[in-house]
């Protein structure tokens, strides 16, 4: 197998930036290709902001011949190019090179069919995760997943991230509720995979696209499912002493066979902060607080909460309160939906970290990050998707003091290695990209790793799509003739730092 190595800057590709530029322009139109320094800016980082490249070019088609053909243009010249989204990702994974096209899907913004006979959206790429419940919410349907950047996300990022949210405990993440895509292919070749049917025959290549990162091609149309609203949704918010408290009330409702619509759990920084933040009524005399959401019929809900009330009591719960309408139950989760804007107010900057354990694990990996958090001597809150074990511990540091951001990298990373460690893996709905590349012979080994890059090869052979994302640092060895994985000492050795 020929090596896929971390990208090395090709200065060939620089020098010819003008020839580039100008054979772009006659592929598309001239305005949508983005050259000048002060065009090109804003593209140089995604939410993931401790990093940064300008991209060699920017280009903004507006259908999926133009995607076609440009993609068709770089696999013949060999020039690399970087898919990007609505750029709220967490991991890095839309981060240009200054030797790729940056191919912006922003112009990918339109609803193209509402199906309500057949319950499914078709949406280009670029339509935000919100827009979808928006465009059906009058006839009572809904989009079920909902991450906390819904407003901005977009569709097309979620499939590429596999994205997630609160309701991903009942209802699923991303992949669950997508039916099929539009997909281009580096050489050019449009696809489709899935449709409107729940089942297709052949290969889940639709399971494989999504969470594929950009790796393997640019989607141009997304097919996702709609779900009629429950007849009622109740909300309960529950205060607790200590973590351990909280942790073990997850795994007992679970254990009973409930299955909430939704269950998170916060501690006290988080509840501060994101109560002074929208003032949502946060008990804040509790060291940890939890939302748990039911949904279905009046009297299955008004009987799980009571069930759900009882457990809470007798894992020495604070305060129980339930939502008695729609304006109270949408309060409880505004703090939730707020808790990393609400960390502004903690710290010039944030890390948000993304992995997942078994829920029984839950009190001992919390214990692991507040010894982390004094070990490092770097405050953290946690907020996370208790009822699947996704865990977001925010990581409070100032980007501007470099020592600072190098120990938040060994934090994060020790967060991460713990989550595996404990039979959990490395992200549960924010990717890999560059942020958790290096950790991925935590999780894999040689042979595991081996595997994934010949499907990344039989796609992309030249490897010019998303290059330098989740893989780590690789080196040839000369003995074998095979690729392994190296662990660099430096992190993101090819990344400048702001």
């Amino acid at each position: 197998m020929s090596e896929l190595a971390l990208p090395k800057v090709d200065q060939s590709t620089i020098l010819n930036r003008d020839k580039i530029v100008n054979k772009l322009k006659r592929i598309i139109k001239s305005e949508n290709v983005l050259d000048h320094n002060d065009e090109i800016k804003p593209y140089e980082t995604d939410a993931l902001s401790a990093y940064k490249q300008k991209p060699l070019v920017v280009v903004l088609p507006e259908n999926t011949q133009e995607v076609s053909n440009i993609l068709k243009y770089c696999n013949e010249e060999k020039i690399k190019i970087i898919p990007r989204g609505a750029g709220t990702g967490l991991s890095g994974g839309a981060l240009p090179l200054n030797d790729a096209i940056l191919l912006g899907l922003g112009k990918f913004n339109k609803i193209l069919e509402i199906d309500f006979d057949n319950k499914c959206v078709i949406a280009q790429p670029g339509v935000t995760n919100l827009s979808i419940t928006h465009a059906v919410q009058h006839k009572g349907f809904y989009y079920a997943p909902d991450p906390s950047s819904q407003l901005a996300c977009s569709i097309g990022g979620n499939v590429a991230e596999n994205s997630g949210g609160v309701h991903s405990l009942k209802y699923g993440t991303t992949t669950n509720n997508i039916l099929g895509v539009e997909l281009v292919l580096m050489d050019g070749t449009v696809c489709r995979l899935g449709g409107k049917t729940l089942d297709q025959e052949g290969y889940d290549l639709l399971g494989l696209i999504c969470g594929s990162e950009g790796l393997l091609g640019v989607i141009t149309e997304v097919t996702v499912k709609i779900l009629k609203k429950p007849q009622t949704v109740k909300a309960a918010l529950i205060g607790f002493p200590t973590i351990e408290d909280g942790g073990n009330c997850v795994s007992e409702i679970i254990s009973t066979g409930i299955v909430p619509s939704g269950m998170e759990i916060m501690d006290k920084a988080l509840i501060e902060a994101t109560d002074n933040f929208c003032k949502a009524g946060y008990p804040r005399d509790a060291e940890t607080l939890m939302i748990v959401e039911l949904d279905g019929t009046n009297s299955e809900v008004d009987e799980l909460i009571n069930k759900v009330s009882d457990i809470a009591k007798k894992n020495n719960s604070t305060s129980i309160r339930t939502s008695q309408n729609e304006k109270e139950r949408l309060a409880f989760w505004a703090g939730r939906k707020a808790a990393f804007p609400a960390c502004g107010a903690m710290a010039p900057d944030y890390y948000c970290m993304d992995g997942t354990i078994p829920r029984g694990k839950l009190s001992e990996v919390l214990k692991e990050i507040k010894r982390l958090s004094k070990k490092y001597n770097l405050p953290v809150a946690n907020a996370f998707h208790a009822g699947d074990g996704n865990l977001h511990p925010l990581i409070m540091f100032d980007a501007n003091n470099k020592e600072e951001l190098r120990k938040t990298e060994e934090f994060g990373a020790e967060i991460l290695k713990y989550c595996v460690k404990v039979g959990g893996v490395l992200t549960g709905e924010h990717g890999v990209g560059i942020e958790k590349r290096e950790l991925m012979c935590e999780m894999f080994n040689d042979n595991d790793i081996q595997q994934q890059l010949k499907i990344k090869k039989s796609l992309d052979e030249k490897n010019l799509l998303n290059p330098g994302k989740v893989y780590p640092i690789l080196r040839k060895c000369a003995e074998e003739g095979r690729v392994h994985v190296h662990r660099g000492e430096e992190k993101f050795p090819d990344l400048p730092r702001f």
